[in-house]
């Protein structure tokens, strides 16, 4: 079958750009209200709003709300790796950066190529692909293990960097559940359903067994979730869905590596973060070594169509 999506064009890559930055705001205005409301309990509301409105959206356009034969059981699973991202995420943020989260979340796809490696022999990894992970192993290495790691402040910090690593696998696990099950072939509001409608029961649940509901309203509180639930959650994955359907995803996926980029810098800007050397070598590793595992189909392309 020919693949009728189309190249990039100017459209594809501007509409890439809002989302990467819409994408690392996220975890600027977790970070940035958290003393308002737990992180954790943000993201199970915002998950709820969400999940409201995909369902408002698809009774809209076909007027009935059907869930595919036997996709419930895959479709469950993905639902509790998402709802563990992110309860993994509102953890992490209580210890480390917004900065340092976005970067070791965006690890992601190198553990979904490893799954897909093991799962499907079509997804196994090249000797490039393979140099890349080692590339992103050597980045948190430097990161986890440089001199100073065993201060108090630092172990903290490192605790949630390790909390957001996790957030990663379990990112990873998620695409390879969705990739290697029934789930691919579902309409992708559909999957988002499951993913959004687990991490709200699931979120919430978690927030109150941990005691984090306390929560002190505020005009930045309530504009962040209102962001969080309708840009993020909801706009941002039907604008991402879109995309993939009429655009070659490889080249998309290079474009998403701009969030952790855009994490780091506002971070510093708008949080006052502290960027450490350590840390920005330890990350320029991890992303070379990420944009090679994904991007290197297209690398290779680009390569052999060089004079």
């Amino acid at each position: 079958m020919i693949d009728e999506r189309k190249p990039l064009d100017v459209l594809a890559v501007s509409a890439m750009m809002v989302l990467c930055l819409i994408w690392s705001l996220q975890q600027i205005l977790l970070k940035a209200t958290g003393a308002y409301m737990a992180p954790m309990l943000q993201l199970g509301v915002r998950s709820g709003v969400a999940a409201v409105l995909v369902m408002l959206l698809v009774l809209v356009r076909t007027r009935r709300l059907a869930f595919s034969p036997g996709a419930w059981k895959p479709g469950l699973l993905a639902g509790l790796l998402f709802a563990g991202e992110f309860l993994l995420v509102g953890e992490s943020l209580r210890f480390t950066s917004a900065a340092h989260m976005v970067v070791f979340l965006y690890t992601a796809p190198v553990f979904a190529a490893l799954g897909l490696h093991l799962l499907l022999p079509s997804e196994r990894l090249a000797l490039g692909q393979w140099l890349g992970i080692g590339l992103a192993v050597s980045g948190i290495a430097v990161t986890f293990l440089g001199p100073g790691a065993q201060t108090g402040d630092m172990k903290a910090m490192l605790l949630g960097d390790l909390l957001a690593l996790g957030a990663g696998a379990l990112w990873g696990l998620t695409t390879v559940v969705i990739r290697s099950t029934r789930l691919s072939a579902i309409p992708p509001s559909e999957a988002l359903l499951y993913q959004l409608g687990s991490a709200f029961v699931l979120l919430v649940v978690a927030a109150f067994w941990l005691g984090q509901t306390q929560v002190q309203w505020t005009g930045a509180l309530a504009l962040s979730l209102l962001f969080q639930s309708v840009v993020v959650a909801f706009l941002s994955f039907l604008i991402w869905f879109w995309l993939l359907q009429r655009y070659q995803a490889s080249r998309l996926g290079v474009f998403s590596f701009a969030t952790p980029v855009f994490g780091v810098l506002l971070g510093a800007w708008l949080l006052s973060e502290a960027i450490e050397p350590r840390f920005l070598m330890g990350a320029a590793l991890v992303l070379a070594g990420v944009i090679l595992v994904s991007a290197y189909g297209w690398l290779c392309q680009l390569l052999r169509r060089r004079p």
